[in-house]
């Protein structure tokens, strides 16, 4: 499946609205997670606005069938603190919040194919 610009606009665009009202569980407990989160002095909070943040240009690829029988996920890659990092985010269940799952560092080139 190709995802275009507007597929990713519209994901961004509820994702964000979602996360507005139902707030985001970020998975700190991953251990990726957690050495990005210490090695660049991340919050909650400063993930948060990270992920407010996320544009078109940001997108990597998705959506993929999630194995957990969840929301498609997505996946994004941002520079935050000179730092190049992956993120694979989810809307959540209905009425319930949106999921990040990943925050790292990436294990892989990111190729960035909206911009």
């Amino acid at each position: 499946m190709n995802t275009s610009k507007d597929d990713v606009e519209k994901f961004l665009s509820d994702f964000k609205q979602k996360m507005k009202v139902f707030e985001v569980i970020v998975l700190r407990s991953r251990a990726k997670n957690l050495q990005t989160f210490a090695e660049l002095d991340l919050s909650d909070f400063t993930v948060r606005k990270q992920l407010e943040e996320l544009t078109v240009e940001n997108y990597y690829r998705g959506p993929t069938e999630n194995r957990d029988d969840g929301p498609d996920l997505w996946e994004f890659g941002k520079i935050v603190k000179n730092r190049e990092v992956y993120i694979k985010i989810h809307m959540g269940k209905v009425n319930k919040p949106v999921i990040c799952i990943s925050f790292h560092f990436p294990e892989s080139t990111i190729n960035y194919p909206l911009r």
